[in-house]
């Protein structure tokens, strides 16, 4: 089985044990499997997803606090969540868009076996304080922009990695400053791991959104502020962590475009 249909059948799992189990065996697997460049039929339901949590407009999801149990356990229900996204996102961006370089679809493969990771180390502390992911409702906003750039390999690596996911960058430090005010410094440890890997899956959405644009002879800064009108992409607010996000390759022009 080629690397792309396998990254299909594990984005089509379900349970989320398994899909994390097997987006981690995929990376190290990667040799073992063949790389090809054809068309794979979509299936119908993408992503596969347990039935929990119960999926809401983002609006409908309450702000929780970390100083109780139900509102910390929330809290980090809603990052396990934005993680388990993410193995989605990887996933699909190995199985859907063929005729790239190995070093892509190594990439890739590397970031869901990560953040196959974070979801784990997410749930089980989730679990150590009674509750399990799916207990709380959640919403589904970024697998609608993975949705939308499906036909552009250009649009994906801009709007997903280099938007979305960036914004666990800046979002990142404050929680765990949160985190560490109520006491939780097993939460503060894993939002380390976190921090320190999406640095590389953001490097990881600016290398191959600025080799698209070379290979295409597109200007990569005035294209991105027509992908983000073109997508109805969420324009991201301060404070950034300019540090974090000089590290995973943006440019001090791309930095200040945001502000």
């Amino acid at each position: 089985m080629s690397l792309r249909q396998r990254a299909l059948e594990i984005l089509c799992t379900a349970d989320p044990a398994d899909k994390a189990a097997q987006a981690r065996a995929l990376f190290e697997r990667f040799e073992d499997h063949s790389l090809d460049a054809e068309a794979l039929a979509e299936p119908d339901l993408l992503p596969g997803r347990p039935a929990r949590p119960r999926l809401v407009p983002p609006k409908d999801v309450p702000t929780r606090t970390p100083f109780t149990l139900e509102g910390r356990a929330a809290l980090l229900h809603a990052i396990a969540h934005i993680e388990f996204n993410a193995i989605n996102l990887a996933l699909d961006a190995v199985w859907r868009f063929g005729g790239m370089p190995a070093a892509f679809y190594r990439d890739w493969s590397q970031v869901a076996s990560e953040e196959a990771l974070h979801f784990t180390l997410l749930r089980e502390h989730l679990q150590s304080l009674g509750f399990d992911y799916g207990d709380f409702d959640a919403q589904d906003g970024p697998w609608l922009m993975t949705q939308r750039t499906a036909h552009d390999v250009v649009a994906r690596m801009a709007l997903v990695p280099r938007t979305l996911e960036a914004r666990g960058l800046d979002a990142t430090p404050p929680l765990q400053a949160k985190f560490a005010r109520a006491g939780d410094e097993r939460a503060v440890e894993i939002l380390a791991v976190i921090l320190r890997d999406e640095v590389g899956h953001v490097a990881v959405g600016n290398r191959w959104y600025r080799w698209l644009c070379e290979r295409d002879g597109l200007d990569p800064l005035a294209l991105y502020a027509e992908l983000v009108k073109r997508y109805d992409a969420p324009r991201l607010r301060p404070p950034f962590n300019r540090e974090a996000r000089r590290a995973a390759g943006f440019t001090d022009e791309e930095i200040a475009w945001l502000l």
